[in-house]
């Protein structure tokens, strides 16, 4: 027990040591390996050669000297044990081999019958001894990693990936191994099975998983390949559902770049990795421009796609960014989190207020006079604006054009409308009122000097309108996940692609473009409950899909753009551009204006049959 006290007691100060301590001690190991191999030397030859103590310590003297000087130049102190691999201890034996041998020819100039023999024995064992000092240290991380295996906080852990990915993971891993224990590492690569990464053995291809998580119990998997398909993803959760063993991935190597995670932190699979659909990247280098230096204010800046926008934008160093909203906690939250970043020189500058509220609008554009507003503040639950039909077209039609007017009052150069595909031949309130927002704002280039445009994108993922938020809590009460019906398509995109499309519109608006994602295949909804239940570590005999009927102003396939919208002109293979029909503005006013005197189910059926009419005059 005694004993067990101590190996731990000298383990956890060998590899607490300061990174000068160690340099200092591998520097005295190297040379006692060469005293020591030169001693094993004199032994073997000392009724062979002619060399008393002298000649023996003057070579001590010199080999030290040289070595201390070779070392140097090759840096050998810096590197450090426990990652030492064959090209390491190659250069080790190097080192000690070319101080040994410039020694041996410095004393053939004091002593003519000088043995090289006892110079390549003397090399060799110095070598032995060094690589064993070596292994031996390697072996007392190891022997840490283990101890922390003993802690009720550390996990076993199995990987999945050998490449790049996983060596990566695992280098990391080494330098901080308190929370995890690498039990093996899975990769289908024939060739990797019995090699090593980082001392970490890769046990075998997926058909051991099952064998290795039983015998090392393993507490979770994290897959360690940069990018997989989502056929992938599926297969490895459909086998770790089956085991019990939560799944991970490695965060991508930009977010590590970027200072988001450590190379060997673990990140949650998320849906978008399951949909099959490769998130989109823009060519940014215009955005610099567009965005360095100025003055940014973005409207509903509290929300999931406002605030991302504001994260998005903070990357190019703009002067100040407006935080606008209604809703006074989420624009705290978004200033708060903007703030924690001292690197910023952005100053961030909340301010709550309606647009519903003119003339509080037009008095903060003339107080911050920004370059670029990014109008994202809007009512978007389809259902719920069916029964308050009155107050989405106040906010969605009223508090839009209320933005645009301002904007033009102002002398604002340029102003980006965050719409939806809903706005497309709607069948409901809010796509209908989105739609006429999207005639106002754009009607705005027949009179102002401003530049105005919209932006169209379908459903994105996690944001506080999405489906996910609903089945992820119908799916943690137990189920079932409801669906409206089950032959439903939506386009999905991420909340960052969203985001970087919006401020991309706006570096590349001319006036009048409604610019519009390449969002790929539509999903079926049916799917998406499917592999969100997949997520979550459960199946569907235990979550069950119901379908529950279309809701009041649902659609069962969604639109981005009319055939009368399509325009022979992209920006690249991922954006496309669509030309709102012109239809004066002051026509579209005088229909507005006109709902007030209309009935509540008059005024629904009105909106919305003049949004549909819109898209074939």
């Amino acid at each position: 027990m005694e004993r067990s006290k101590f190996i731990k007691r000298f383990v956890t100060f060998v590899t607490s040591l300061s990174k000068m301590s160690r340099v200092m001690i591998w520097r005295i190991l190297d040379l006692i390996a060469l005293i020591l191999g030169s001693i094993i030397s004199y032994i073997i030859f000392t009724d062979i050669i002619v060399m008393n103590n002298v000649h023996w310590a003057l070579f001590i003297v010199l080999t030290t000297v040289t070595y201390n000087i070779v070392s140097h130049k090759f840096k050998l102190a810096n590197r450090i044990a426990r990652y030492h691999n064959m090209t390491d201890f190659i250069v080790l034996f190097v080192v000690q081999s070319v101080s040994i041998v410039l020694t041996g020819l410095l004393m053939s100039l004091i002593l003519t019958n000088f043995s090289f023999r006892f110079v390549v024995v003397t090399a060799l064992f110095s070598a032995i001894i060094t690589a064993f000092y070596r292994i031996a240290w390697r072996g007392i991380y190891s022997y840490r990693i283990a101890l922390y295996n003993k802690n009720e906080h550390t996990k076993n852990v199995l990987l999945i990936g050998a490449g790049d990915g996983g060596s990566m993971f695992v280098r990391n891993f080494n330098r901080n191994p308190e929370n995890l224990n690498i039990v093996g590492i899975i990769d289908n690569d024939a060739n990797k099975h019995g090699t090593s990464l980082g001392g970490v053995l890769v046990l075998g291809d997926e058909s051991v998983i099952e064998k290795m998580v039983y015998d090392y119990d393993v507490d979770e998997v994290i897959l360690t390949v940069p990018s997989l398909e989502s056929t992938d993803y599926e297969r490895i959760l459909v086998m770790m559902n089956e085991l019990d063993v939560p799944v991970y991935k490695m965060p991508p190597v930009e977010q590590v770049i970027q200072g988001k995670y450590q190379t060997n932190e673990s990140k949650k699979i998320q849906i978008s990795d399951l949909l099959g659909r490769e998130e989109i990247t823009l060519d940014e280098s215009q955005i610099l421009d567009e965005i360095e230096g100025k003055v940014i204010l973005i409207t509903g800046a509290g929300g999931s796609i406002g605030s991302e926008i504001a994260r998005q934008v903070a990357k190019y160093n703009p002067m100040q960014i407006i935080l606008l909203g209604h809703g006074e906690n989420s624009i705290y939250l978004i200033h708060r989190e903007l703030l924690s970043d001292p690197d910023k020189s952005t100053q961030f500058i909340p301010v709550i207020t309606d647009v519903q509220d003119y003339d509080a609008i037009l008095k903060v554009f003339k107080q911050y006079q920004p370059d670029i507003v990014y109008h994202a503040a809007a009512h978007k639950h389809v259902p719920l604006m069916e029964v308050n039909p009155i107050e989405a077209l106040n906010n969605n039609v009223w508090g839009s054009y209320n933005v645009a007017r301002a904007v033009d009052a102002a002398g604002i150069p340029k102003m980006v409308m965050i719409s939806t595909d809903k706005a497309v031949n709607p069948p409901n309130v809010m796509g209908a009122t989105k739609r006429i927002a999207e005639l106002l704002v754009i009607g705005m280039n027949q009179q102002s000097n401003s530049i105005f445009c919209a932006v169209r994108f379908g459903n994105v993922l996690g944001s506080r309108g999405s489906v996910i938020p609903v089945f992820e809590q119908q799916i943690n009460e137990g189920g079932p996940i409801t669906v409206t019906d089950f032959r439903m398509t939506r386009y999905f995109m991420t909340i960052p692609e969203a985001s970087r499309l919006v401020i991309f519109a706006g570096a590349h608006a001319e006036g009048s473009e409604v610019f519009v994602l390449n969002m790929g295949e539509p999903v079926k909804i049916l799917d998406l409950a499917k592999k969100m239940i997949l997520l979550s570590g459960h199946n569907e005999h235990e979550i069950g899909i119901v379908e529950s009927g279309i809701r009041p102003g649902e659609k069962l396939y969604e639109e981005l753009l009319t055939r009368e919208e399509l325009v022979d002109k992209q920006l690249d293979d991922n954006i496309f551009i669509g030309q709102v029909i012109d239809q004066p503005i002051e026509e579209t006013l005088e229909f507005v204006e006109s709902l007030k005197n209309l009935s509540h189910n008059d005024m629904k059926k009105t909106v919305i049959q003049y949004a549909n009419d819109s898209h074939k005059n």
